[in-house]
């Protein structure tokens, strides 16, 4: 009876093995590009890095996601300004927490109660955990998948390597002399389980003094370049150090956007060229950047005593919700101009707007309201507009069929 039992425990082990084998190469089948950014130790800047490689990306057009396995200490929630704990889609998969239109994020901090929770695990539940951050989250089509790993060349660096063959390594250094010595470890680390090296960038390189605007170097400079070239891979570029890095970083606003003439900018966005190597983003996708104003997505949604009504032509008011990073900022009601056809989609374009949500839409209305840049998106229940657009930031809008009010 027990030589029984152990078999059938055994027999439902292993099918539930190669069920996660096949969510897990399902999902990568639909990445294009796969890149883990790593650091030989701690303290150098790799989770800004990560982020603001993704946010340059997402900003040129591009699909991203965001996979932060450092477990023991998962930062990428905060610096994005992202909060709450990630949902379940209808097919029981963990929906990624949005940033933005283009860019979304996974962590273990989006599935603590308390960020504050500390993490105690050993390499096998840490290197279960990272096959299920890709076979069990609902990743969709992405053009980049960008993954923090913690500092070193352990568990989770490792785990990577095995899980997602063909990803390529970012290994970020500072210029002094005992980061470059830990980051030839990494560079080794990766010969070993022959990952594919991307290229090195050297992080903190300098600082361009506020007041006089000269280069004062920190931590020295060069060092990286120099051992790149030594180690025989690419240097992908110098970012200087700048401390708005930091501030917005601890309170999770984009400093691309914040500064976005500033050298540290511009140094993300150059490596992000590299990294796209010549690829334009899908026509879809810049349409939806552009649209979005990068992560600036406005709504306008018609309203019937507080929720949305399916009346949307004759709407007596619109509810017009302005989000930022995935946070409702600014939300107003206003009342539309006559009812004639194509002056709506004009009206909300000249307001900014980019996603309507709605009951119903005639198909020739939704298509003068895509030539003016405007998603539409219906079917979407009587709710109010604060559900709606959280639905919809987390990817949990409930639509039915598009029925037309006319």
């Amino acid at each position: 009876m027990e030589s029984c039992q152990s078999k059938g425990c055994a027999s439902k082990q292993e099918k539930a093995q190669s069920d996660q084998d096949m969510a897990v190469k399902g999902s990568l089948e639909k990445i294009k590009n796969k890149f883990i950014v790593m650091s030989g130790k701690g303290g150098v800047g790799k989770t800004s890095v990560s982020v603001n490689l993704a946010m340059a990306l997402a900003k040129k057009g591009f699909k991203v996601g965001l996979m932060d396995v450092d477990i023991h200490g998962p930062d990428v929630p905060r610096m994005l300004g992202i909060q709450g704990m990630m949902g379940l889609s209808p097919n029981q998969k963990l929906i990624p927490m949005n940033y933005s239109e283009n860019l979304c994020a996974v962590s273990i901090e989006s599935l603590s109660a308390s960020r504050d929770d500390a993490i105690i695990w050993r390499g096998p539940i840490k290197h279960s955990v990272i096959r299920q951050f890709i076979g069990e989250v609902e990743w969709g089509n992405l053009d980049y998948l960008i993954i923090d790993s913690p500092p070193g060349t352990g568990d989770e660096p490792l785990s990577v390597a095995q899980v997602i063959s063909d990803a390529k390594a970012i290994i970020v250094t500072t210029p002094q002399e005992v980061a470059l010595g830990d980051v030839r470890k990494s560079i080794n680390f990766c010969k070993v389980v022959k990952m594919e090296v991307f290229g090195l960038v050297e992080n903190m390189s300098g600082f361009f003094c506020p007041h006089c605007g000269k280069e004062v170097e920190l931590f020295g400079t060069g060092g990286g370049e120099r051992t790149a070239k030594t180690m025989g891979i690419n240097f992908l570029g110098r970012i200087p150090f700048d401390s708005n890095v930091v501030s917005c970083g601890d309170s999770g606003t984009s400093f691309q956007e914040k500064y976005a003439d500033s050298p540290v900018s511009k140094a993300f966005l150059s490596i992000a060229e590299r990294m796209a190597g010549g690829r334009v983003p899908s026509a879809d996708n810049k349409k939806k950047t552009e649209a979005s104003g990068n992560h600036i997505m406005k709504f306008a949604i018609p309203l019937a005593n507080g929720k949305l009504t399916a009346h949307f032509g004759h709407c007596q008011e619109f509810a017009l919700v302005d989000v930022e990073a995935g946070q409702i900022k600014k939300k107003e009601t206003v009342v539309p101009p006559p009812h004639e056809p194509g002056v709506l989609p004009k009206w909300l374009h000249d307001l900014g707007i980019n996603i309507v949500i709605a009951g119903g839409m005639g198909q020739r209305a939704i298509g003068l309201f895509e030539e003016n840049g405007i998603k539409v998106v219906t079917g979407a229940s009587a709710l109010d507009p604060e559900t709606l657009i959280m639905s919809y930031l987390n990817n949990t809008l409930k639509t039915g069929s598009n029925v037309c009010d006319h």
